[in-house]
């Protein structure tokens, strides 16, 4: 009995012996714990040869766009495993820091923009991260995702070292990148590389700008391959020592190729944005690009041996007032839909552009079969139209804003004394004066971007860029002249973006005389704000409605909400809100038609419709099961 006892006494420590060496295999090899990892990687993305090198291999990278900010939370994983089921190897998103810094002292990286849990779920699904943290980035926002509220800085010079723009970019950076810092792939996440700035080569006003912005990134801790992209005339003067160049194209050139080649021989070819498809303006046609002509152009581009990143993969949505605009040769507002023509649709349907690259895509992957399943698609539905019930004039709706607030001349958008001083970000300001005069009333182009002109709350007209003056009817008597301006949306690209101030930017004239004496009232349409008009005197709607004004309606969704999507025929334009979520504009001009309404912002039971509109209703909200993006035009 001595014996035996004596024997499972070796046992157990022979059983225990063995099981610390499992467990320090697993700690040291299997990366069950970050130091286990950053002792692994040493050596991140290398870029020293003609191809990439990662963890010791030839690496393509196979990528593709998905901004966290345009797809709701709920569906991050969804969108991001049809990715991965395309044979996607790393995700490439831009962060915006209008967003993420809607004010100077207030930072917001939680639920919707939780940055951090976006790039975990990456590395989770076994994706790599290339992240392109700006802070100037285009992708079609509002100032290229800058916030407004520098341009309250008079002297402002954005996009250079002028210290007003360097001392915001050090303060955002400070909160940013730390964040990101712990998710790079030495230390064990996903982050493969990172990209400075974006585009700069077509700005190009302050040579030590790029350096800045390089320093920024690195002196906080990005270790990782820094890059720039630029269009291939704006290779050269993009660029910035210690960063490889990448391209931005559609089609194919021989020539482009060269260039990239000439300025960097011995360095990997990378089309950074491939434009799957393109963004869509307010009056004009849906873009779209066919889907041999982009798989061809594709095919060509691995068939040369470069890496690419299909932009967008995904474009999802511009919810809210957060879509940009082009400035050059005229202005022109883009629409909030984001489909982008991309492979993956609005909705995250799959479509023939997805399914030629998933077969594309699978002749490059390591391992043979190697490609997941399809997810499941969600259901849409058709729910029951929404009968707008109750009516808020907007003249009724003025009491529930910030303010008023009075000024001797007109106060642009962003130098209100609003938010805390940060000014006016987006939507509608409404100016008001008085007269005692008819006569022609001049906008001497102030007007940014359109203005319903109303005198004792009557519309007489509008102005916007090609229509600068209107009449306003006789009367000697004090009258109340009223201009409500909309922000159509910044411009996200080109050389003045220090000159998107919005509002009225400028005097209004009447009889050539200067207005003066105005009251200000903000309506940047916030949820705050939207909440706030429960306690507003609605009414029941009448037969004729004035407007402006807010509808109100409800829509039924009963067991688990579907994806939907809103249509408003008969109604001119403005804005939907859902549950008081601001789901973006309509306007009846197109092309857009319907705006994408996802599953997750409903609610089981009833849902709250409020609609802005400008000028004419049809009382009746419909949704739908299919979108409608309007006629289709080929990308020429």
């Amino acid at each position: 009995m001595v014996v035996l006892r004596i024997r499972n006494v070796h046992k157990r420590k022979y059983a225990l012996f063995c099981l610390c060496i499992v467990g320090f295999i697993m700690y040291k090899y299997l990366g069950m714990s970050g130091s286990g990892w950053r002792m692994r990687r040493k050596v991140g993305l290398n870029a020293s040869t003609s191809q990439f090198i990662l963890e010791g291999e030839p690496f393509r990278i196979l990528g593709g766009s998905i901004h966290y900010f345009r797809v709701p939370r709920a569906y991050w994983r969804d969108r991001l495993m049809k990715m991965k089921a395309c044979g996607i190897n790393t995700l490439t998103t831009y962060v915006p820091w209008s967003l993420h810094q809607p004010e100077k002292g207030v930072f917001n990286f939680h639920t919707q923009l939780d940055l951090e849990a976006y790039i975990s779920l990456a590395a989770e699904l076994g994706l790599w991260v290339i992240l392109r943290p700006g802070p100037y980035i285009s992708a079609e926002l509002d100032l290229g995702g800058l916030p407004s509220w520098l341009l309250r800085d008079g002297s402002m010079s954005l996009r250079t070292t002028h210290p007003g723009f360097t001392q915001a970019v050090n303060t955002y950076f400070d909160k940013l990148i730390p964040k990101v810092v712990p998710l790079q792939f030495k230390k064990g996440g996903p982050i493969i590389a990172v990209q400075v700035e974006n585009e700069y080569g077509s700005f190009a006003k302050d040579q030590s700008y790029m350096i800045f912005i390089k320093e920024a990134l690195q002196s906080r801790g990005i270790s990782e391959l820094l890059l720039t992209s630029d269009n291939h005339n704006t290779l050269k003067s993009g660029g910035v020592d210690g960063a490889i160049r990448s391209v931005k194209l559609q089609k194919l050139n021989q020539r482009d190729i060269q260039d990239l080649n000439a300025i960097q021989p011995n360095s990997p070819s990378m089309v950074m944005d491939y434009w799957t498809g393109w963004y869509d303006v307010w009056g004009e046609l849906h873009h779209v690009l066919p889907p041999e002509d982009m798989v061809s152009t594709v095919r060509e581009i691995l068939r040369r041996g470069m890496s690419v990143n299909l932009y967008m993969f995904h474009g999802g949505s511009s919810f809210g007032f957060t879509s940009g605009a082009l400035a050059d040769p005229s202005y022109r507002a883009l629409v909030s839909s984001y489909d982008y023509d991309a492979p993956l649709s609005e909705a995250g349907e799959y479509t023939p552009k997805y399914h030629l690259l998933r077969d594309l895509f699978s002749r490059y992957s390591k391992r043979a079969n190697s490609i997941p399943d399809l997810p499941v698609l969600h259901y849409r539905e058709a729910y029951e139209p929404a009968i707008m019930y109750q009516h808020l004039s907007l003249w009724d709706a003025l009491s529930f804003t910030e303010g008023p607030f009075k000024s001797a001349k007109p106060v642009n958008m962003e130098n209100l004394p609003v938010n805390n001083r940060n000014g006016q970000s987006y939507g509608y300001t409404l100016y008001e004066t008085t007269i005692t005069s008819g006569g022609i009333l001049k906008s001497g182009d102030n007007v940014r971007d359109r203005a319903l002109v109303f005198v004792d709350r009557n519309y007489i007209g509008l102005f916007k860029q090609d229509s600068l003056e209107l009449a306003v009817p006789d009367g000697q008597e004090q009258r109340t002249l009223s201009l409500l301006v909309e922000n159509c949306g910044r411009a996200h690209r080109g050389r003045d973006l220090d000159k998107q101030h919005k509002g009225l930017v400028g005097d209004i004239l009447l009889n050539n005389i200067p207005l003066r004496d105005f009251t200000i009232y903000s309506l940047d349409m916030k949820p705050s704000f939207i909440d706030s008009l429960y306690q507003a005197p609605w009414k029941s709607l009448p037969e004729s409605p004035s407007f402006p004004g807010f509808l109100m309606g409800r829509l039924f969704a009963y067991g688990y909400p579907s994806d939907t999507f809103v249509k408003l025929p008969g109604w001119e334009k403005g804005v939907v809100f859902i549950n008081g979520l601001n789901l973006g504009r309509y306007w009846s001009i197109g092309p857009q038609q319907t705006l994408y309404l996802p599953g997750p912002f409903l609610n089981s039971g009833i849902n709250q419709v409020i609609v802005f509109e400008e000028q004419e209703g049809d009382y009746k909200v419909h949704f739908e099961d299919t979108p409608d993006l309007g006629m289709a035009a080929d990308i020429q």
